[in-house]
């Protein structure tokens, strides 16, 4: 008896893998890469295998598609914040900059904006120190959207100050990513919502056969005060993101201060994700007050996700690394690129572009880290500069091109960023920014090892072995 329920298990298993494969190759037959990696896990890892792909997996976010496009299309109708134009600073920018502006227009709707003041904050408690600041001086409304916050010190104090001044009268309204933010309970929320903040979470979608999905997050961080003052970045909230946390140690981020025309685009990114998540406008005109320009910054907030037939950053950083003429700085968080990436990277070093990557060193998810490397032998080889910072976790997404464009924000150079999460940042068309970006990288290579071909050539065959297998299934970290 036990035989035959044992040849009934494996037979059921082996119909059910047989299903699931059918099903991967018909939802990403565009993407073999990522079709070869759920494959193997399905195979490699029975059962469990099949259990990651059904939450992680399947992009349930396409049958949410027409809304979050009627949310964009709802604001963006109605506002100033994004309508286009061939007038103005777009003229001023260079042979560089102005196909970069185009594809980000032609892909998210935003035009480059003049008079703002950019402010990079690389010390987090200087930024959280900024940001409380905005928080205290509100006195119209407090938006903020957030894939990871956390119930501890800092994220106690932050969600007391925005109690405080709702009950001052401002209007606060709170998005926070429901996987991200898996730790707020209802015993975090509930004096916010008694004081009057509205309070929602970003889902893929609204039943319970799409909340299932634990994919398609969104990863942004936003802060916009009375529609004048921005923060957008890699920064999210949390007492790690402070340096508080002994096992991960300090913590290297780049954030922004916006003030200026660009804030009003930034709000109207969180004005989207909140149709989106709650069915409310914020398409009145106390939320879009008219800009003030404060600096001499072009700038152009950029918004991506998996959602239309451009997916923005990908097609951004791949532009921008192709655009290069002399010189390429590339920071992040996670370094997990895509094919088309990597060949970029290689063609413009062979072309002669000083490219220049600094990657983490240590992770919270160490198998990325061994992911990453596994593409470091054809970027030396093409003549890519790569460092590993070692001084604690670097959680930086920056890009910098020629000294004149920059982007900043919560996209990571990997393929979950530029694929599949929903991201926001800012393009930056200002030497003194693309400099002052140089420059950190400079400062933060004192605290890097960099990376030798030679030495990559004396690699053990247990490290090569591991970073080959966790390449398998970079497709899918």
């Amino acid at each position: 008896m036990t035989d035959w329920w044992t040849t009934l298990g494996l037979v059921l298993g082996y119909l059910g893998t047989l299903l699931l494969i059918r099903w991967v190759v018909l939802t990403h037959k565009q993407q073999p890469g990522v079709t070869i990696a759920w494959i193997l896990t399905i195979v490699l890892i029975p059962i469990l295998g099949g259990v990651l792909y059904l939450f992680f997996g399947i992009n349930r976010v396409e049958r949410r598609k027409a809304g979050k496009l009627a949310a964009a299309r709802t604001t963006a109708d109605s506002l100033p914040a994004l309508r286009l134009s061939d007038e103005g600073p777009s003229m001023e920018l260079n042979e560089v900059q102005q196909p970069l502006m185009r594809l980000a227009a032609s892909a998210c709707g935003t035009t480059v904006t003049s008079g703002n003041r950019v402010e990079l904050l690389i010390d987090t408690n200087i930024a959280m120190r900024r940001i409380e600041e905005a928080i205290l001086a509100a006195r119209e409304s407090i938006h903020l959207e957030y894939y990871i916050w956390k119930p501890d010190q800092i994220g106690l104090r932050i969600r007391d100050l925005l109690i405080e001044r709702a009950q001052a009268g401002v209007k606060v309204r709170f998005l926070y990513d429901s996987l991200g933010s898996l730790s707020l309970n209802r015993r975090f929320l509930k004096p916010m919502r008694e004081a009057g903040i509205a309070v929602a979470s970003f889902l893929p979608g609204q039943s319970l056969r799409e909340r299932w999905s634990l994919n398609l997050r969104s990863h942004r961080k936003i802060v916009v005060v009375d529609g004048r003052v921005g923060f957008t970045g890699g920064m999210n909230i949390g007492d790690e993101y402070l340096g508080r946390n002994r096992r991960l140690g300090y913590w290297r981020d780049t954030h922004l201060r916006l003030v200026g025309p660009t804030v009003l685009q930034l709000q109207q990114v969180f004005a989207e994700d909140w149709y989106y998540a709650t069915g409310e406008d914020l398409t009145d005109p106390a939320c879009f007050p008219p800009p003030e320009e404060r600096g001499d910054v072009l700038a152009q907030v950029v918004s991506g996700g998996p959602v239309g037939e451009v997916r923005t950053f990908h097609a951004l950083m791949f532009a921008a690394i192709n655009t290069a003429r002399r010189r390429i700085t590339l920071a992040t968080s996670f370094f997990v690129p895509t094919d088309a990436l990597v060949m970029a990277l290689e063609t413009a070093a062979i072309r002669g572009v000083d490219v220049r990557l600094l990657v983490p060193g240590r992770s919270m998810y160490p198998w990325t880290i061994y992911a990453g490397r596994s593409y470091y032998d054809p970027l030396l080889r093409a003549g890519v500069k790569i460092a590993e910072y070692r001084r604690g976790i670097l959680h930086s997404k920056t890009l910098s091109i020629d000294g004149c464009w920059s982007l900043v924000g919560s996209p990571n150079f990997d393929a979950r960023s530029l694929l599949l999460n929903f991201e926001v940042g800012v393009a930056i068309y200002d030497a003194r920014i693309a400099t002052e970006l140089e420059s950190h990288y400079e400062a933060d290579l004192m605290h890097a090892r960099i990376i030798h071909l030679e030495e990559r050539r004396r690699q053990r065959a247990r490290h090569i072995l591991s970073e080959n297998v966790c390449r398998l299934f970079s497709p899918v970290l």
